[in-house]
């Protein structure tokens, strides 16, 4: 059977000479965590507002994230993204888990090259508003180099 690798430790783990050297970030890399909390009862979340979530920095990878909520979001739907894709790190959908982390990222993201330059993690509201009381919890995981 072949053995194959992924494109992080291709050129480095597979026997070439002189081996390359595996992209710090992705290879042994610092994870960080953006963590934005949200209290539902301090205003009106419409639908169509967006929620600042926090900065990526450039040359960072995404590396996934979470939504935590006390209460369940109904009807209304969240997507993760920037200003130029709303729905880049995750589709618009419900939220209706309580007090459990629901893990989002698209393989796209996680597999798309560092950021060329900062970017703002955005929050879109769709379908309805958030509920008016509860608390909301979106933590955004990014890789840098050591």
């Amino acid at each position: 059977m072949a053995k194959r690798y992924g494109s992080t430790f291709s050129g480095v783990l597979d026997g070439t000479k002189p081996a390359a050297q595996a992209n710090g970030a992705r290879g042994g890399g610092k994870k960080r965590t953006i963590v934005e909390i949200f209290d539902l009862s301090s205003a009106t979340f419409a639908n169509g507002d967006t929620l600042s979530c926090g900065k990526r920095p450039q040359n960072s990878y995404f590396a996934g994230g979470r939504i935590t909520s006390s209460v369940s979001l109904g009807s209304s739907q969240l997507s993760i993204g920037s200003a130029a894709s709303a729905a880049k790190y995750r589709a618009a959908a419900v939220h209706t888990t309580v007090d459990q982390a629901v893990n989002f990222g698209k393989a796209s993201a996680i597999a798309e090259a560092a950021l060329a330059a900062d970017e703002e993690v955005i929050a879109t509201i769709g379908t309805a508003d958030l509920p008016a009381a509860g608390t909301l919890i979106i933590e955004t995981d990014y890789l840098v180099s050591a």
